[in-house]
């Protein structure tokens, strides 16, 4: 008789992992703030040396940590941090009550990295939805292209459409809920450059068009809410704060926006589309050498965020950004140089554990474990990392040059679980899944072949003395 397969051990539970972890940084009175981003817990702390870095690591939750002059992150992965991080604040509010939202607004970063942050605030939590969309766009675009269930594909159609023919309001929602304003009021500004109506206005001798600023457009016309709204609750009395100060904000913000905010971002989206098409159709092959070459180094620093409302404005204006497919090159560059220290160092059994632990989020793209635990504490195998990255983003760019772009219908993805979003001329299409698979292949036979060639040296190679 055959014996039953062994039953794969329960995740932890999301409290008990919170519990564990809260400890070992310290304690509740060491957190000063809590935020996290797709992968990350990242924790302010008073005094650094309270943090028990061994037992931190050697938690089986924890798939590394990294820190900057800005946050203590805790390396959770994709699904686990958003689990977490609820727990964790919930743990920190029973100890100290109300006095952690005060410390979670605290801010020691530079004002261009608070900046960045807050961009990623905007953006981050539309990505389940760009991703479910995306998706969905995808598979409706190889039924229409079989010429499959036509009478399923129109409402495929809408339910992929919907929320990016809305992304504007969200935007604004996320914006003035960011900036210390009213959600609501930030949204109400914000679709205006969505609606239909607009297209009656004349700004500067030119009609105006749904849509026209995108999220550039409603990015501004929140942030400008916001202030009107701040303006009003300062000066307006309070027994006509209820009526006033919503109206004044939306009038004044929405004709801002209606005569000028849209007007100026509508040129600057244009003016993004135009430079991406132009850069990528002339100097494809350098373009993802660069980008596939320092995604690595942007990822580590954090200033990746600022590409996200480049993406999203691609993704409004030719339903994908061309510039993804590429950046995720860096993360095949990655997956090679970690098998390269994989057989190479075979006696280094902690790194070997360590990679097979992250290989697998590695190959979909999750490069986090890897950087942290292996190719950025050995040094060498970071940068020939980078070096497959930017190989492999030359390959897709020099396929772009030559007629065959590659695109993805959402942001968040790369790695494997990017071909379910690949988007090309003709929507996913063979020629566009063959010329994203190559790009990773050459990153991953680039990276292995730098870094085993190039990136262990020979303090590396020798095994430890005997005891």
């Amino acid at each position: 008789m055959t014996a039953a397969a062994p039953t794969p051990a329960p995740s932890p539970d999301p409290r008990t992992t919170a519990r564990a972890l809260l400890p070992l940084v310290g304690g509740a009175g060491n957190i000063t703030s809590v935020a996290h981003c797709m992968t990350r817990l990242r924790l302010g702390l008073r005094d650094r040396a309270l943090v028990q870095d061994e037992a931190l690591t050697a938690h089986p939750a924890v798939l590394g940590v990294v820190e900057d002059d800005t946050a203590y992150q805790i390396v959770l992965g994709p699904g686990t941090v958003a689990r977490v991080t609820p727990e964790f604040e919930a743990l920190l509010l029973q100890d100290r009550g109300a006095a952690i939202k005060a410390a979670q607004k605290e801010r020691n970063a530079t004002p261009g990295k608070a900046l960045l942050r807050r961009i990623a605030n905007i953006f981050v939590p539309l990505i389940p939805a760009l991703i479910g969309c995306g998706i969905i766009a995808g598979l409706n675009g190889l039924l229409l292209n079989l010429g499959r269930l036509p009478a399923v594909t129109p409402a495929l159609t809408a339910i992929a459409s919907g929320f990016m023919a809305l992304i504007a309001v969200f935007v604004g929602l996320n914006t003035a809920k960011e900036f210390g304003g009213t959600p609501v009021l930030g949204g109400a500004v914000a679709a205006i450059v969505v609606y239909a109506g607009v297209a009656k206005v004349e700004v500067f001798g030119q009609q105006l068009s749904p849509g026209q600023g995108g999220v550039l457009g409603a990015l501004a016309a929140a942030v400008l809410a916001v202030r009107v709204e701040k303006w009003c609750r300062r000066h307006v009395p309070e027994a006509l704060d209820v009526l006033v100060t919503p109206t004044l904000t939306v009038l004044v913000a929405g004709l801002a926006t209606v005569y000028g905010l849209m007007f100026v971002a509508g040129e600057v989206s244009a003016g993004i589309g135009v430079a991406a098409d132009w850069l990528l159709g002339h100097a494809g092959a350098v373009a993802g050498l660069v980008l596939g070459g320092l995604f690595l180094p942007l990822v580590m620093l954090g200033l990746h965020q600022a590409l996200i409302p480049i993406h999203t404005t691609l993704i409004e204006q030719q339903g994908h950004t061309v510039l993804l497919p590429m950046l995720a090159m860096a993360g095949a560059g990655q997956v090679g140089a970690a098998a390269a220290v994989y057989v190479r160092l075979r006696h280094r059994t902690d790194l070997r554990r360590t990679i097979r632990s992250a290989m697998p989020a590695g190959l979909l793209g999750v490069g986090e474990p890897l950087i942290y635990g292996v190719s950025l504490p050995l040094g060498r195998p970071f940068v020939t990392a980078c070096v497959g990255g930017a190989l492999g983003g030359g390959f897709v760019g020099l396929f772009h040059m030559l007629g065959a772009p590659v695109g993805s219908t959402a942001i968040g993805p790369s790695g494997w679980a990017l071909f379910p979003l690949l988007s090309g001329e003709h929507g996913l299409s063979v020629t566009t899944v063959a010329v994203y698979a190559g790009g990773l292949l050459t990153g991953y036979a680039a990276g292995f072949a730098a870094t085993y060639l190039f990136g262990i040296g020979k303090p590396l190679l020798s095994p430890p003395p005997a005891p």
